[in-house]
């Protein structure tokens, strides 16, 4: 069977649709900053409710996912590769950021997105 780029799409579209489990541990922001070369994240903390949702600690309100909210983020992460903010993240920081594999999977496989983005200059947006 052979792979085409239509078959990869459609596999990854329907893959994005599925149901994911808050990471209590808080989510990421990814971005890219094109002038200074860098794969950006930022990180923000959150409580997750009996319903799963997204809970902001300082106001105990759940935090929308379609709406844009200004919140100040617990850090930024960057890197001029995919490698280099994973082992940033996920070897050089303490405490530890993700509490979830999948999460973390998801994060590795958003920094390949976004540094072949900024490598070929498409453009990224989360997933």
């Amino acid at each position: 069977m052979i792979t085409t780029v239509e078959t990869i799409a459609a596999i990854d579209y329907k893959l994005s649709k599925r149901f994911l489990e808050l990471d209590p541990a808080g989510y990421f922001i990814i971005y890219l900053d094109r002038g200074a070369g860098l794969i950006c994240a930022k990180h923000f903390t959150n409580e997750v409710n009996e319903q799963g949702l997204a809970i902001d600690p300082e106001t105990g309100k759940p935090i929308p996912a379609t709406v844009k909210v200004e919140r100040q983020p617990t850090a930024l992460f960057t890197g001029r590769t995919a490698k280099e903010i994973c082992i940033q993240l996920f070897e050089s920081t303490k405490p530890f950021p993700v509490s979830r594999l999948d999460h973390a999977a998801y994060l590795g496989r958003e920094f390949m997105r976004a540094e072949l983005a900024l490598v070929t200059g498409q453009d990224y947006v989360q997933d």
